[in-house]
């Protein structure tokens, strides 16, 4: 099937051909005799690939010779992209029309000593030659010039994305399943399997999904989840279902804690999970992930569609009811359906005997009938269903597990309809298809051509069609849980991988790099799975591949906008530079911090996307990618600006910087982008120099999203009359005026000025306004697909905006408003109709006059108040959907006020609090009954949580999880101590964190269900009681006056992590108890004099478990190279850090028997001199800080580390700014950072400044080492940084989100103040550094050879 893509790209080149601009420039190098020459050739040789198209089925050799003509079709688009590159520069720069170095790398292989027109005629004269040769064998293959394609008929109007359409034959299963499914209440069992297995393609998925959306079944469970499993990673899978069944965007590292979490959600609770498209055949993996709906409500039951039966019968199915293929009558309704609108032949009659035909070949398959029907829509004569019924393509001998009936739904696509399919082939089986995305992707690739000349329609209203017909005839379909995305199903999947042949590569885990090598020179489009570390090893290979147009990383799986991957320098350095056609490449999300000056060379880009990287600034040679029509660095909060050179890139049609929280300038000459169809920021400059608002005027393309900033800065509302025609095609806008601006009236016309349209509108951003009212537009109710609303620090209005009439409004963002004192009817608006009818998450936040409320919310789920310190009276009657309430910084009426209306709460977090008293809080425990988690920090009036234990199980009897944090009077949690040993109180409660509780005496619970337990800085606690047989991690900090006698014989059979540091009297008998665990995966025990008398190298017979993975080795005072403590290293291990090891001097012995380990980190080794090297070359990250000696070897280092994708070696210096990351992971409550130490090292002494920035903004800033300074973490994965605490709701859409920077799990340490006064400090010394410190991301410039070749 090669004539898709040879069909596809002669249309390319013919339009390059007509081209006046490359005909003019062909003119003056005297080469357009030769361009007339081949364009000659072309057409001889296009005449014939309609015969190919139909011979290539059954003849090899035709196809051979398709495959042939589709190199060379893609070797001269290549080669009229360099004249057509080189017309455009010199048109950019005219005084450089001679030939210079630059113009001789165009021609990838030509000799650079010849002249450009030389060089062009060799070239071109060799093309030419080899496709005179193709053209030759036409007689041998018996190739004969065809007649045109039979013109499809549209007679039933324009194809579109057709809803989906009914199940036909199905209705029989699915009573049977309906019936199983609201069974089962009495079994003994929580949950029972029920199986859909069947061939692929008959329908497993459809069924399942009729049973999930049936309202029979809706009703009767009470949680629903669906996850599709085909690669079955158990962390990945589970991490889906818990955001599925608790609607949080929190992601768990961490199996243990994942399944931990989990389970308390599914608990008691009656489940339906679907767990579609099963392969694994190990009931062991099975097993483990099934393991939290143990705790489901019987009657929870568990769909599984599989294809594969081995599996099941190790589960005990002994016969199983496959799910068979249609039967003939309901074939042909199927097929009718699809094919005529209708579920019968009544009005077609003479085509219903051809019908049965195809359905007899199809052998029942819905997929297929589905596929073809689709294809008939536009075949209305009688000859075109003969041409399918009687298409060769039934009788090819079947390839795997592709159907005929796809290939020939397939083969009947236009070519350009083909290329679009084949290039889906780069993405893996489940992947989430953006639409827009990949337009984009499809454009730069120069696929979507206007073949009419006619429409004049943009290419992303082309690639929108091209989607959309395919879309209608079942090649993408919309995925299960999400209408905005689109996923190929898997047969589709193989089929796209199938036909795109050896011009395509999907780089995967398994692929076969043997097979690959041989036939690196023919792929030109390649993609890779995008993995938390990327080594370069893999890819060394791919250096030779210089015909590669497309370099994609894709993702695996569901990613979180958290997650972080580290690519290996070498990638940047030693492979991109290599790889000079390439149009498309997509390194999102990699810590890179530096693009190479390189990156300049690639002429033939298109598309560069470098989203939610560590860069700071692009190259001044950017400006030479002529070509380029996409640039996306969104989320690249470090980029602070783009260079002079971005003025050249005259054919930029999407540029999205949102985001970008450092970049304050737009590039000069901007507005004069005519073709700029996304530009996601806009900046409102003050100066000369600046972006002014009139020159969105020009920009009358725009769409999408928008965000302008600097409005202050327009100094006449007529400006911003002008600038409103470019807002007509907008679905989000946000409007940022200067913090502080003084100009009311003014502000309030130009806001005036800039309504959008309404008709598309679905979210708004305000922040910043100085007027003291809204225009009315704001909340008008025509605007009726506006979903979110946030509104900041608009600090003079003394009312909100009628927002309560908003239809689909969702998500509501108030803070900063300090004028408003109450918030009434002015806010519902005047409408009969109910307010707020769809609102679902609202947040109020720095409200400082803000004293009564007084609104009715009657889908409310989710409540944030916070830093309201006036509020007194709020008046909610009920509030029966809310789940989620945080309160911080309120009065105590607030509280009581709140949680009287709402007894529905699982999720309550609280913090300062004034005046709430232990009779204070006991009055609301009694409203509590329902809740799972409860957050309570700097609730200083508080002694006891509850008077005992037994009182706590009455009101909390469904907690599964407490923290409490600088709680400064909190004696207990139970003011008297119960006296039944053997009752077991407060039996949920899963996991308890306490910390800073300076005055906390005693920590005690009867209960045997702790699983997670974390104590920190609660300097009077000498008693901790629990029964600890199910707890599996333990953290404990600096309790200096613990007394724990009662753990020494208390056995801790499930233990998996272990956190102890600064414990005085911990006893060395319980870190043998500790280390006996066999399912211990982590372990870090340092500072504790007592329970650690001897140095690690007398620890004699301690014998770690080899289910440890994860090792940190403390303070060493003796040891001079690991020969000594080998036998303490089990081989296991995938992470070792080693610390305060005074006289090491060498890790070149005793680590040799590593050979899983994977991170290395090593600190404050003062007399460090040499590195393992042997396991260097398997590393995947690398920190070194505080050894000195190391440091300065680190060139020698270099070439053997350059290529681990995750370094860090820290300078040495006197003035050294210090970072100490101490990070700590509680629960599902996560943050990256606990406590944060900013300071510098002057004349020997340390100085400290406390902060009170955001840590997950520090972490953004700076990638320090994982601990320079105090403890890391050792149960938090190197490089995944979590959330903070309530970012796992933080809604991605969202410009800001307020609620970001909510604390309620850790006290962070300290002030912005402080933390900026550092940042200073840092960028002052930013070449010293560069020249010291070794870096992620970083590397010479190349420009300077010498340091290039070292690298090299």
């Amino acid at each position: 099937m090669a004539e898709t893509l040879a069909s596809a790209l002669f249309g390319a080149i013919f339009q390059r051909l007509t081209d006046e601009a490359l005909k003019k420039f062909a003119r003056s190098q005297n080469i357009h005799s030769e361009l007339n020459d081949l364009q000659s050739t072309l057409t001889h040789i296009e005449a014939l690939l309609n015969d190919a198209s139909r011979k290539e089925v059954n003849d090899e050799s035709v196809r051979l010779w398709l495959n042939n003509l589709q190199h060379l079709a893609y070797d001269i688009d290549d080669i009229l992209d360099d004249v057509a590159t080189e017309a455009m520069r010199r048109e950019l720069t005219p005084e450089s029309g001679e030939f210079t170095s630059k113009v001789r790398n165009l021609i990838p292989t030509c000799c650079t000593k010849l002249s450009l027109t030389q060089s062009l005629h060799h070239k071109l004269d060799s093309i030419t030659s080899s496709l005179q040769l193709l053209e030759k064998q036409k007689s041998d293959l018996g190739l004969v010039i065809g007649k045109d394609e039979k013109q499809k008929s549209n007679n039933r109007g324009n194809e579109t994305s057709l809803p989906e359409l009914d199940v036909v034959g199905r209705e029989g299963e699915k009573e049977n399943l309906i019936n199983k499914l609201l069974g089962g209440e009495s079994s003994k069992e929580n949950f029972n399997i029920l199986p859909i297995v069947g061939m692929g393609g008959v329908g497993k998925t459809t069924l399942a999904r009729l049973l999930y959306n049936d309202t029979q079944v809706q009703g009767h469970f009470e949680l629903q989840a669906w996850v599709c499993v085909s690669d079955f990673d158990i962390v990945k899978i589970s991490n889906s279902i818990f955001q599925s069944v608790t609607a949080e965007r929190n992601e768990f590292k961490d199996l243990n804690l994942l399944q931990m979490a989990l389970r308390e959600k599914v608990k008691d609770k009656r489940l339906l999970l679907v767990v579609d498209d099963v392969w694994i055949e190990k009931q062991e993996d099975w097993g483990i992930f099934v393991r939290p709906f143990y705790s489901c409500a019987p009657g929870s039951k568990i769909i599984m569609t599989t294809r594969k039966d081995q599996l099941l019968k190790m589960l005990g199915f002994d016969h199983l009811d496959r799910l068979e293929s249609l039967s003939d009558r309901d074939a042909l309704s199927l097929l009718a359906l699809h094919a005529l609108g209708v579920d019968n032949f009544d009005s077609h009659p003479t085509l219903r005997p051809k019908g049965e035909g195809i359905v007899g070949k199809c052998g029942g398959l819905p997929l297929a009938l589905k596929a073809i029907g689709t294809l008939l829509r536009t075949k209305i004569h009688e000859e075109d269903w003969d041409d399918v019924l009687n298409s060769e393509i039934w009788d090819l001998e079947k390839c795997g597990d592709i159907v005929p009936a796809l290939r020939l739904s397939y083969h009947d696509l236009s070519s350009h309809l083909k290329q679009f399919f084949a290039y889906c082939s780069l993405f893996p089986k489940d992947f989430l298809f953006d639409k827009d995305e990949l337009v984009l992707l499809w454009m730069a690739e120069g696929y979507l051509l206007d073949q009419s000349h006619t429409n004049n329609k943009a290419p992303e209203d082309l690639g929108h069609e091209y989607f959309d017909k395919l879309l209608s005839r079942s090649f993408f379909q919309t995925a299960p849980n999400d209408n905005s995305v689109y996923v190929m199903h898997d047969l589709m999947n193989d089929l796209a991988k199938f036909v795109a042949g050896d011009m395509f590569l999907r780089f995967e885990q398994q692929t076969e790099m043997a097979v690959v090598e041989k036939t690196l020179a023919k792929y030109r489009h390649m993609s890779f799975v995008r993995e938390e570390h990327v080594s370069y090893q893999k890819f060394e290979a791919f250096e030779g591949a210089r015909s590669l147009r497309t370099l994609l990383a894709v993702p695996f799986g569901e990613e979180q906008w958290w997650n972080s991957f580290f690519l290996s320098n070498k990638f940047l350095v030693n492979l991109i530079p290599q790889l000079l056609l390439l149009r498309v490449l997509s390194l999102k999300k990699f810590r890179i911090r530096e693009v190479p000056d390189l990156i300049g060379n690639l002429k033939h880009l298109r598309y560069l996307n470098l989203s939610q990287t560590d860069i700071k600034e692009l190259p001044e040679n950017i400006g030479n990618l002529y070509n380029l029509q996409t640039l996306i660095l969104f989320g690249c909060g470090r980029l602070t600006k783009l260079p002079k050179s971005f003025v050249k890139l005259k054919k930029l049609r999407h540029f999205d910087i949102r985001d970008t929280l450092s970049l304050k300038k737009l590039p000069v000459g901007i507005g004069e982008f005519r073709s700029l169809r996304t530009l996601t920021k806009i900046i409102i400059g003050d100066d000369e120099d600046g972006f002014a608002i009139t020159e969105l005027k020009g920009l009358s393309n725009l769409q999408g999203e928008i965000s302008i900033e600097g409005l202050h800065n327009v100094q006449s509302a007529t400006h911003a009359r002008e600038a409103n025609s470019s807002l007509r095609r907008l679905t989000k806008l946000g409007l940022e005026w200067g913090d502080g601006s003084r100009r009311g009236t003014l502000e309030k016309e130009v806001f005036n000025e800039l309504k959008p349209h309404a008709g598309m509108l679905n979210f708004l951003n305000i922040k910043f306004y100085e007027g003291i009212e809204f225009p009315g537009w704001v909340g008008d109710p025509c605007f009726q697909k506006l979903v979110t609303v946030s509104i900041r620090g608009c600090r003079k209005c003394k009312f909100l905006p009628p927002l309560g009439q908003l239809p689909l409004l969702k998500k509501l963002f108030i803070q900063g408003m300090d004028e408003v004192e109450v918030i009434g009817s002015e806010f519902t608006g005047t409408s009969n109709v109910v307010a707020f009818s769809s609102l679902e998450i609202l947040s109020f936040e720095d409200m400082s006059g803000w004293e009564v409320l007084e609104v009715v919310f009657p889908c409310l789920g989710e409540l944030s108040i916070r830093n309201c310190p006036k509020l007194r009276q709020v008046s909610f009657k009920a509030l029966p959907s809310l789940r989620i309430l945080n309160i911080y910084e309120c009065g105590n009426g607030a509280l009581r006020s709140l949680v009287r209306a709402a007894s529905s709460i699982t999720e309550l977090t609280i913090s300062h609090i004034s005046e709430l008293t232990d009779e204070a809080w006991r009055g609301a425990l009694t409203y509590l009954g329902a809740v799972e988690e409860v957050y309570m920090e700097d609730c200083n009036d508080i002694r006891y949580l509850w008077e005992s234990e037994a009182h706590a199980s009455r009101v909390l009897g469904n907690i599964k999880e407490l923290g409490v944090w600088d709680c400064e009077n909190l004696v207990s949690l139970g003011e008297k101590e119960d006296d039944e040993d053997n009752n077991l109180l407060l039996s949920s409660l899963r996991i308890l964190f306490v910390s800073g509780c300076k005055s906390m005496e005693r920590c005690i619970l009867n209960s045997n269900s702790i699983e997670r337990l974390e104590i920190f800085d609660c300097e009077s606690l000498t008693r901790v009681s629990f029964i600890w047989q199910k707890l599996k991690s333990l953290s404990i900090h600096r309790c200096k006056k613990l007394i724990m006698e009662n753990m020494i014989n208390t056995s801790m059979p499930m233990l998996e992590e272990v956190y102890i540091r600064d414990w005085t009297d911990l006893k060395s008998q319980l870190i043998q108890l500790i280390s006996n665990s066999i399912h211990l995966t982590s372990m870090n025990i340092e500072d504790c004099p007592r329970g650690l008398k001897k140095p690690i190298s007398e620890w004699g017979s301690l014998n770690l478990p080899s289910s440890l993975v994860d090792l940190t080795l403390r303070n060493e005072p003796h040891v001079r190279n690991f020969s000594r403590l080998s036998h303490l290293l089990p081989s296991s291990l995938k992470k070792l850090e080693i610390q305060g090891f005074d006289k090491l001097e060498s890790l070149s012995v005793g680590l040799q028997h590593l050979t899983s380990l994977r991170h290395l980190l090593i600190g404050k080794c003062p007399k460090l001199k040499h590195l393992p090297e042997t396991l260097l070359p398997s590393l995947l990250s690398l920190r070194i800080y505080e050894c000195p000696i190391l440091t300065r070897r680190s060139s020698h280092y270099w070439p053997l580390i350059f290529h681990i994708p995750d370094i860090y070696i820290q300078g040495y210096k006197d003035n050294l700014v210090f970072i100490a990351l101490k990070r700590r992971v509680l629960g599902k409550k996560i943050t990256p950072l606990n406590s944060i130490e900013f300071g510098y090292i002057h004349k020997g002494k340390k100085h400290t400044m406390k902060q009170s920035k955001d840590p997950y903004e520090v972490a953004a800033e700076e990638s320090p080492p994982e601990s320079p300074v105090g403890h890391a973490d050792t149960k938090t994965q190197d490089s995944a940084v979590q959330p903070p605490v309530h970012s796992r709701r933080t809604d991605p859409e969202n410009i800001i989100h307020p609620l970001n920077q909510q604390k309620a799990t850790i006290k962070s340490a300290a002030s912005s103040a402080a933390a900026k006064s550092v940042k200073n400090k840092e960028d002052d010394d930013e070449e010293e550094e560069e020249n010291m410190d070794v870096e992620l991301g970083k590397f010479p410039s190349s420009s300077d050879p010498t340091k290039l070749a070292k690298m090299q």
